[in-house]
């Protein structure tokens, strides 16, 4: 039996053709979903990348964990959960990881036989290298039971696909440099500016068309698609394709200007929170299925436990998971594993969530580099793409939400301190310090910044330090 797991970061459900998009984004994704099951409305419970992760790896939402922000100091995995690959491994299974969150957090290299770091001498990471990688190790360990996870950042900032990708998502007719197109001004001009010039916009050049820096996106998922075949067309010529359990999965979504978040993945709204969830395991999952039900992340690590108990006869003890196996919603016995799904984020900023398939609400404790309300509420049958707060209006279900909300919190901790709230009150938001950073290098204090953000000031005092 073989396992493999794909991390498509930064990748949101519905930029891939085979969730609605319509422009051609993931012929090969589509057609791997086409030989399994794809699962149409799969949530991550906690964002951004580091808190996703853990949640995947650990079957638990990062409440439980401990494990609520990304990049924070303070933050730290104790050896008492059980960890996906340290179960596997300890199952017979030779572990492996074409990854890089070890340069985040140690707890990452956990479990593994072989940990190949994929960063190069680019902050960011190709797809090209991370298939290469992979395609070396697979040649090595055709024979053994195997599980291998690879970590794809294509689709994450900077956009710099091929130049060839970009041109069928981008009208010819229109010019990305056209000084007349202010549609870029609102990003620009956004709080998150600085942090952003370094890490995406001195990257792309100055862009004046955010229709373009859209396209660009959809150009890096378009190259990963060929990634991606690369890479399964290759467990053909191994002729190990039919033995492999083929699991792939966005950690989070992508903000595309909507919510006036620019190309990042903060906000739990559904373009962060719902991710692609894909399936293929010949013989075993049925091919060309849908699941239409609401399922977490977390429900990967008991589904994964339960294949290889059904195939190898391995049990193994029982723990405590918040996650639930997929496979009754993969044999159509049930079509969701959870009727609420709980959301939370700790980074650019700081809220909770409830979702279920009518309502999302929102508790917003620290709005970091955002204008917020305190709660949010939507009612997703009427409005999916969540531009209609009707917190105030509908007072009565905004109330029952948040006291579901505040009920699975406070049940979930037991007494123990919340993690986000020690997050605030130690340290604030991680993010939010990485901007004061920046700020410092051109004697910039937060709130002079934060009262009138300017790309053009920035500008002006970023090339006067260089001077």
């Amino acid at each position: 039996m073989k396992i493999i797991m794909l991390s498509l970061d930064s990748l949101r459900a519905d930029r891939l053709s085979s969730y609605g998009y319509h422009k051609p984004t993931s012929p090969y994704i589509d057609k791997i979903a086409a030989e399994g099951t794809l699962f149409e409305q799969a949530f991550a419970s906690d964002i951004p990348t580091e808190a996703a992760h853990t949640s995947i790896f650990t079957g638990k939402v990062g409440l439980n964990t401990g494990i609520v922000s990304h990049g924070s100091s303070l933050t730290h995995l104790d050896k008492t959960p059980q960890w996906l690959p340290t179960l596997l491994k300890q199952a017979g299974f030779t572990t492996a990881a074409v990854d890089n969150l070890y340069q985040l957090k140690e707890w990452f290299a956990r479990g593994y036989r072989y940990y190949i770091n994929s960063v190069g001498e680019k902050r960011w990471i190709d797809g090209e290298l991370v298939t290469s990688l992979a395609k070396d190790w697979l040649k090595e360990h055709t024979d053994e039971d195997f599980f291998l996870f690879l970590h794809y950042w294509d689709p994450h900032t900077p956009y710099l696909p091929p130049k060839e990708y970009v041109e069928p998502f981008y009208d010819k007719q229109r010019d990305p440099y056209d000084k007349s197109n202010y549609s870029m001004e609102p990003a620009y001009n956004h709080t998150a500016y600085p942090f952003f010039k370094q890490h995406h916009f001195d990257h792309i050049g100055d862009v004046r068309d955010t229709e373009y820096v859209n396209a660009l996106y959809d150009a890096e998922v378009r190259y990963l698609d060929d990634k991606i075949k690369e890479l399964d067309q290759y467990l053909e010529e191994l002729h190990i394709k039919d033995d492999t359990l083929l699991i792939l999965f966005g950690d989070h979504g992508e903000s595309l200007t909507e919510h006036q978040i620019y190309w990042d993945h903060c906000g739990l709204y559904d373009v962060t929170v719902r991710v692609p969830l894909i399936m293929r395991w010949p013989q075993h999952i049925q091919a060309n299925k849908r699941v239409k039900g609401m399922v977490q992340q977390v429900d990967l690590l008991p589904t994964i436990m339960e294949s290889v108990t059904k195939i190898k006869g391995k049990q193994f003890a029982d723990f405590s998971m918040d996650g639930k196996s997929l496979w009754p919603t993969l044999l159509g016995q049930e079509d969701s594993t959870h009727s609420m799904i709980y959301l939370s984020e700790c980074a650019w900023q700081a809220a909770r969530g409830v979702r279920t398939d009518e309502f999302k609400f929102i508790k917003t404790w620290d709005s970091g580099l955002f204008t917020r309300p305190s709660r949010e509420l939507y009612d997703l049958k009427t409005d999916p793409e969540e531009t209609n707060n009707i917190a105030e209006q509908r007072t009565d279900i905004a109330d029952q939400l948040e006291n579901k909300l505040h009920t699975w919190v406070e049940t979930t901790l037991n007494g123990q301190e919340d993690p986000l709230v020690k997050q605030l009150n130690e340290e604030g938001l991680p993010f939010k310090k990485r901007i004061e950073q920046v700020l410092q290098q051109v004697g910039l204090s937060w709130e002079e910044w934060s009262k009138n953000p300017s790309k053009a000031a920035y500008d002006q005092l970023v090339q006067a330090k260089t001077k």
